[in-house]
């Protein structure tokens, strides 16, 4: 005679601890990067006759090429004409200035780089940054 099992083996897959895993991983992720504030709204805001000037904290070049430079948002003309922007802000918003960033595409030539570094420093500005991408791990 010839007995039925009464328990058959059930394969099945058991997705709660694979969900915890991907919410440690999507946790993870969250907090290790590193948000960029990237302006993207452009407004005309209304104009007022009480404000109050805020100095800037931080100055921002970019250089994507030969002919496009950037102060803080604004295209400038050349290196040149940086230098005469830095040199009309007053001693008191240069010295409230905690850093300088430099952004550059790779293809820009290194005369152009020095010649941005030096209307920098022609303005006393010394606490000057590159910035880079970071690298994959090799």
């Amino acid at each position: 005679m010839r007995f039925r099992r009464k328990f058959e083996p059930q394969a099945s897959i058991n997705l709660v601890p694979m969900v915890d895993v991907v919410f440690q991983l999507v946790l993870f992720f969250l907090v290790s990067t590193t948000l960029a504030l990237v302006p993207g709204i452009r407004l005309k805001l209304p104009a007022s006759g009480t404000t109050e000037r805020v100095p800037v904290r931080q100055l921002v070049i970019t250089v994507a090429s030969a002919t496009e430079l950037w102060l803080n948002n604004e295209p400038v003309a050349s290196p040149s004409a940086i230098n005469d922007r830095l040199a009309s802000m007053s001693e008191a918003d240069r010295a409230a200035l905690e850093s300088v960033i430099i952004e550059a595409d790779q293809q820009v030539p290194y005369g152009l780089m020095v010649e941005v570094l030096d209307a920098l420093r022609r303005n006393g500005l010394k606490d000057i940054g590159l910035r880079t991408r970071g690298r994959a791990a090799e």
